[in-house]
């Protein structure tokens, strides 16, 4: 444990990891095709092909994104107080959420590539794996057995999903939507814990 002159207020973190949060967020929309590229008065065939592809992954990348957000901000709840270690730990966990946009452009123009799809995958893990530890390291010594289960389930999940991408890229993001079931097996195992 750090001696106390050397711990850090998270509630410093909590303000950057929010506007990090949210720009990363927005900018998941960046890579969305420009009207101009459609013609004068598009059909219903010629929008949905031109803005399908590129809407699937944004919505599954943002929810991602806000799953992962809701956990930061339940973690720095329950640790109000950190030592170096984990505050550095937490901001390569922000910097792993800044590059959501770019592995998420790639996914939603080049989907289909085996190689493509394995990144964002992998890279989905890594932000699951990051949050994972620092669950671990908040709740060092206590038993809270539901929530830590529900902060590694992610990284199960992700890393069957990348698996699977590297066979069958289009089945990827099914497995990787079971990642969402994490904050509803935490609320469950509460619940169960409480009856």
């Amino acid at each position: 444990m750090p001696a106390p002159d050397d711990l850090f207020e998270m509630r410093r973190l909590e303000a950057l990891s929010n506007t990090i949060f949210g720009v990363a967020m927005t900018l998941l929309a960046y890579n969305l095709p420009k009207a101009s590229g459609l013609s004068a008065a598009p059909d219903w065939t010629e929008l949905a092909r031109t803005y399908a592809p590129h809407v699937v992954p944004l919505m599954l990348s943002f929810i991602i994104a806000g799953v992962f957000w809701f956990s930061h901000q339940r973690r720095l709840a329950m640790a109000p107080q950190a030592g170096r270690g984990v505050v550095f730990l937490n901001l390569l966990f922000l910097l792993s959420i800044i590059v959501l946009p770019a592995t998420n452009g790639l996914y939603g123009n080049l989907r289909d590539s085996t190689v493509v799809a394995v990144l964002y995958g992998l890279h989905l893990t890594v932000i699951a794996a990051l949050n994972a530890v620092l669950w671990l390291l908040a709740l060092r010594g206590q038993r809270h057995f539901d929530t830590l289960a529900g902060a590694f389930l992610p990284v199960v999940v992700f890393l069957l999903g990348t698996a699977t991408a590297v066979v069958a890229p289009a089945w990827a993001p099914y497995f990787w939507s079971l990642a969402f079931a994490a904050p509803l097996l935490g609320y469950f195992s509460r619940r169960r814990r409480e009856a």
